[in-house]
């Protein structure tokens, strides 16, 4: 069948080689913008179309700046500031759908503020459509393309609203970095006005969570106030507790750590406050318990959610009375310690279960502080790769230089459910596949990777190659759209049943995508 769109017989291989390039166009981009240039010239070039460009959102200044185009000179670019409303670029904003000019020359929203001429007197359509990121307007593509006669251009839209899907995710991160870029330099002004604040030598973060984290470490250090550290695993409790040690008048004393969940139920006792000798089947000495040994100092209990209701008594004993009994004695020892406490389970729920005494939740609660996830401060992200970078080039004697553009990208896109712990180890692994000394996008683990950044989407039949194409898509959109069904349906211009049959070809588990809305930070 001919295609008047492209001007020959349509082929399914057509469309599909495009979209896999402009995926690894956009995929292997160490600069969207640097390269978007080039990437509107063959977007053009494909849907013979003579002018194209792309703009940005600007939201502190609620204006849409002109960012890349092809056809244009720079003077033409520089006119292309909008508000949001004003035009078709603006209106197309402030709506979030598509328009479709006919015939520039007779439209009266049309501004022409580039001063685009018609070409040869021929009619020219202005197509534009908005490039949305979890429901939010990020900015706009459009083409103008010259044309003979009346034309349905719903399969333009449909293809630009394709390409916008992919440029999209990668315009969004390139944003979101500048936006704590400009958030750093804010931060920066703010401490170079100020006194120099307090931040622990042993954590590495810079974000406005982080600082106010160590706000409450600077605030609860010089008190021996009992505290209790919140936060999922891998987030660096244990970390805070150095800190908060290192920063109180216990400094010199001892600092002792105790991981509950370690210990078996039968020795924690022995363990925590020590026994006497002959005291149980193969006491066959004394032995001085982490209490005694941190007397003075500061004991560290990790996962005291893990403590049997057991242990619990004892340890409220502890807290109120500062004394203990080793096993097997009968003889009262005072011990002035320091308790901080850390756990990532629920202990709420966990006494309405009667997992939990409620007593002792108060005693070791009296000052509580949370330690956001990796996902929740990811203008942490750079720096704390820089530092495992540093860290384990000299753990390992090895020579890895940088991270690439892309790599970062991915890191700063996953959900990081492991948190700073995955995130070093991640880093590691990268470094020792490398064999060049710089960590690529094709050197992080395969939880990362899409079928674009690895570099997989060319193998096999067209069958093959249009179903990778087409779940890659689907999954894109999901996290696009907080794995709303719908929206990703309209934003790909299916239906949501044939959404759903999709999804379901396909295996994804859209419940995975629902958590990323939210990955703020």
């Amino acid at each position: 069948m001919f295609c008047e769109r492209i001007g020959r017989d349509c082929y399914a291989e057509t469309d599909l080689e495009f979209l896999v390039n402009i995926s690894n166009v956009l995929s292997h981009s160490e600069d969207i913008y640097k390269d978007m240039e080039s990437l509107l010239e063959e977007l053009c070039k494909f849907m013979k179309a003579q002018y194209s460009m792309m703009t940005i959102v600007d939201p502190n200044q609620n204006k849409i700046m002109t960012s890349a185009a092809y056809g244009l000179t720079k003077e033409e670019m520089s006119r292309g500031i909008y508000q949001v409303g004003e035009g078709i670029i603006g209106k197309v904003v402030e709506n979030g759908e598509p328009v479709i000019i006919p015939d520039v020359s007779k439209d009266k929203v049309f501004l022409n503020k580039m001063e685009i001429k018609q070409l040869n007197g021929k009619t020219t359509a202005f197509l534009c459509i908005p490039i949305i990121i979890k429901s939010e307007i990020v900015g706009t593509l459009s083409m103008h393309k010259v044309h003979h006669y009346d034309m349905d251009f719903r399969h333009e839209i449909k293809f630009l609203n394709i390409i916008g899907t992919l440029i999209g995710k990668n315009v969004s991160i390139r944003r979101k970095q500048i936006e704590e870029l400009e958030e750093l330099r804010k931060e920066n002004l703010r401490l170079k006005s100020t006194d120099k604040p307090f931040k622990p030598d042993n954590i590495i973060g810079n974000s406005s969570l982080m600082h106010d984290l160590y706000q409450l470490i600077e605030r609860v250090s010089p008190t021996n106030t009992t505290v209790m550290i919140r936060g999922e695993s891998g987030v660096g409790k244990e970390l805070i507790a150095e800190a908060i040690h290192k920063a109180s008048t216990r400094t010199s004393k001892p600092f002792v750590k105790v991981n509950c969940s370690a210990l078996p139920e039968n020795l924690i006792e022995s363990e925590l406050f020590g026994h006497e000798k002959g005291s149980f089947t193969g006491a066959n000495n004394s032995h001085t318990g982490r209490f005694e040994m941190a007397n003075g100092g500061t004991i560290f209990l990790d996962e005291i959610g893990d403590v049997p209701l057991s242990i619990q008594v004892k340890l409220l004993r502890v807290l109120q009375q500062k004394q203990i009994e080793r096993v097997g004695g009968s003889k009262t020892i005072d011990v002035d310690v320091r308790i901080i406490t850390a756990t990532n389970r629920n202990l709420e729920e966990m006494i309405k279960n009667d997992t939990f005494r409620e007593d002792f939740y108060y005693r070791i609660h009296v000052f509580p502080i949370y330690v956001p996830a990796l996902r929740e401060r990811r203008a942490d992200i750079t720096i704390l790769t820089d530092h495992f970078i540093n860290k384990i080039n000299k753990q390992n004697n090895m020579n890895v230089k940088r991270i690439t553009g892309g790599a970062l990208d991915m890191l700063m896109m996953y959900s990081w459910p492991g948190n700073i712990r995955e995130l070093e180890n991640v880093i590691e692994r990268a470094m020792i596949l490398t064999a060049d000394n710089v960590i690529h996008s094709y050197n992080l683990p395969p939880t990362l990777q899409t079928g674009v950044s690895s570099n997989t989407i060319h193998e096999g039949a067209l069958d093959l190659i249009l179903g990778k194409v087409e779940k890659q898509m689907i999954i894109d959109s999901l996290i696009a759209n907080n794995g709303n069904m719908a929206k990703s349906a309209l934003q790909l211009g299916v239906t949501e049943r044939i959404m759903g049959l999709r999804i379901k070809k396909y295996d994804i588990n859209i419940q995975n995508y629902k958590h990323l809305s939210n990955d703020n930070s």
